[in-house]
């Protein structure tokens, strides 16, 4: 099979203006951005179309994957081309890859195979410049911070309570923990501090959260930076920042269209990551899609244990619309890791003896699945699971996971080979979808806002992750506290935890249960609108591996980009 960009470059790509009237947009509704297959969406569409009925509204989420994945992206980009096949009108919904993964190991985010956004390339590198205005207006902010700092601090601000840091969209170890200030009073106030990667920002979790330009604003201008010395929260409004930040944003809050391989609509929105972050693309988007389509498909990410539940707790508080369906995707390799027999390891390699058939393990790897059957369940949305057939994959085992699928609650289960066969190879599941969005459904929240802060860490911890018990760091029982006091209490939660186990350690596989979350700090997000607990050792700045992506990425002799995927 071809490679992803091989694909990508043989694809016959309609005009924008034909993938804007899919939706029912005309060409003042969109701006060309620097290639004739991306624009940017103006914001008045939704005034235009405030009084058209919603959509079908459809979450894609998954399993707890391998370090590799298990081609969620791939599913969703899939699920959009299958619609078209039945007959149902549908856009997709994506956020946009950070370069950081791209760079990386995991690579990009387009999807893969048949099913995936094009132009790619663009997709997958820069395309419109929002990751790098959420930047800009990050360390436009810092920047304001210490410059207060040296003049004489007049807001009184406690340098040890300043939580904004600075980013850059990389994985860059080096730049965890560092000091700046140095070399004497020109240069500033000498503190420690330290770098997140881009996605991670607060601005990135506001720019997926903001529903207009107004409310943008607000939400930046609420930012907390840090406290003064009498312990009041000090914001971006009150350092100055808040309007010249959102100057710089104002573009990057128009989603972004663009056309799958088959020329399905897509919006491309947003990029916050799901283990350290909100995990979702844009409410804008989604709503722009419910207004101007049957289904979107939008995508929440890792596992249901953290992008769907964001998704539920505070994606859907914020805006308002109501799942109708969830997807589970599936892998028999992913649920054979899960019986703990196997080791895998991100760029090498899956063991020879999980590539066989193995019904044992396929079964012991299946209480993963059950869990988040069971977790989008609890949220009152039907369930139904995708498994993306892999050639090793054997009848035996597809059949078993349906079986299993079935009997824990899903709806039904598909198996998928959109990745070879595009949207023709996913057309089983899209009917279930759709069969599944016309189910009565009573989509409910996990938690109440008004419940402490505590309890609703708690809650998580108990209903979604399986633990016993959570413990506090006194870093983060004495942050809590100061939140509550505060006036913050209220926010939903936002867990920062790792994606390779539903609980705190990556090492515990299947459904883990009875085990003690550690939480060693809490950060609060107040422009974005939630507060974010750091679980275990859960890191804000990705690193790169021995062998990253980079080192294969190039243009050739006609100037064409190679080794991207």
């Amino acid at each position: 099979m071809l490679s992803d960009l091989d694909i990508a470059k043989q694809a016959k790509l309609a005009p924008l203006s034909d993938i804007a009237a899919q939706l029912g947009l005309t060409p003042d509704d969109y701006d060309h951005y620097g290639s004739p297959y991306v624009a940017k969406l103006r914001l008045n569409v939704l005034d235009r179309l405030k009084d058209t009925a919603p959509a079908k509204y459809v979450d894609v989420t998954a399993i707890t994957p391998t370090p590799l994945g298990e081609g969620k992206s791939t599913t969703v980009v899939g699920l959009g081309q299958a619609m078209k096949h039945i007959g149902k009108k549908a856009v997709v919904t994506l956020r946009q890859p950070s370069m950081g993964p791209t760079f990386g190991i995991k690579g990009g985010a387009a999807g893969g195979g048949y099913a995936q956004v094009v132009p790619m390339d663009l997709f997958n590198l820069h395309l419109t410049g929002d990751i790098h205005a959420v930047a800009a207006a990050n360390n436009l902010l810092a920047a304001m911070i210490d410059n207060k700092l040296m003049r004489r601090n007049p807001l009184n601000i406690n340098p040890d309570t300043i939580t904004w840091k600075r980013v850059i969209d990389m994985n860059d170890r080096a730049l965890r923990q560092i000091v700046i200030g140095l070399g004497g009073k020109e240069n500033g106030v000498p503190r420690e501090t330290g770098f997140d990667i881009a996605v991670a920002s607060e601005v990135m979790a506001i720019l997926a959260l903001a529903t207009s330009l107004e409310d943008l604003r607000e939400r930046l201008g609420r930012i907390v930076i840090g406290y003064t010395y009498d312990r009041e929260p000090v914001t971006a409004d009150m350092i100055g920042g808040g309007g010249a930040m959102t100057v710089l944003m104002q573009e990057a809050l128009r989603p972004t269209l663009m056309q799958t391989l088959e020329n399905t609509p897509v919006l491309v929105h947003a990029g916050p990551f799901a283990n350290i972050a909100h995990g979702n693309s844009s409410i804008l988007a989604d709503m722009i899609g419910s207004r101007t389509s049957d289904y979107v498909i939008t995508e929440s990410g890792f596992g249901a244990d953290i992008g769907a539940e964001k998704f539920f707790n505070i994606k859907c508080r914020y805006s308002g619309l109501k799942p109708d369906a969830v997807v589970l995707v599936v892998t028999i390799r992913a649920l054979k890791l899960h019986s703990g027999n196997y080791r895998v390891v991100p760029g090498k390699p899956l063991p020879p003896n999980m590539l066989e058939e193995n019904l044992a393990d396929v079964e012991a790897g299946a209480a993963n699945m059950v869990h988040h059957i069971q977790t989008i369940k609890k949220h009152g949305v039907t369930p139904v699971v995708a498994i993306n057939r892999f050639a090793d994959d054997t009848d035996a085992e597809i059949e078993l996971v349906k079986r299993i699928a079935v009997e824990a609650g899903a709806y039904g289960a598909a198996e998928a080979r959109h990745f070879s066969e595009g949207g023709a190879g996913a057309t089983e599941l899209a009917e279930l979808v759709v069969n599944a969005c016309d189910e009565p459904s009573e989509f409910q929240f996990l938690y109440d806002l008004d419940q402490p802060l505590t309890e609703k860490i708690e809650t998580i911890a108990r209903e979604v992750y399986g633990a016993a018990d959570v413990s506090y760091e006194s870093l983060a029982a004495s942050q809590l506290r100061r939140y509550e006091k505060s006036g913050f209490g209220k926010l939903p939660i936002c867990m920062a935890k790792t994606h390779l186990s539903i609980s705190h350690d990556p090492s515990l596989k299947g459904a883990p249960s009875g085990f003690t979350l550690p939480i060693r700090e809490v950060r609060a997000s107040i422009g974005a609108g939630f507060i974010y607990p750091l679980v275990g050792d859960m890191r804000t700045m990705p690193g790169l591996s021995a062998s990253p992506a980079a080192e294969q990425i190039d243009l050739d002799e006609n100037g064409e980009i190679v080794g991207l995927f």
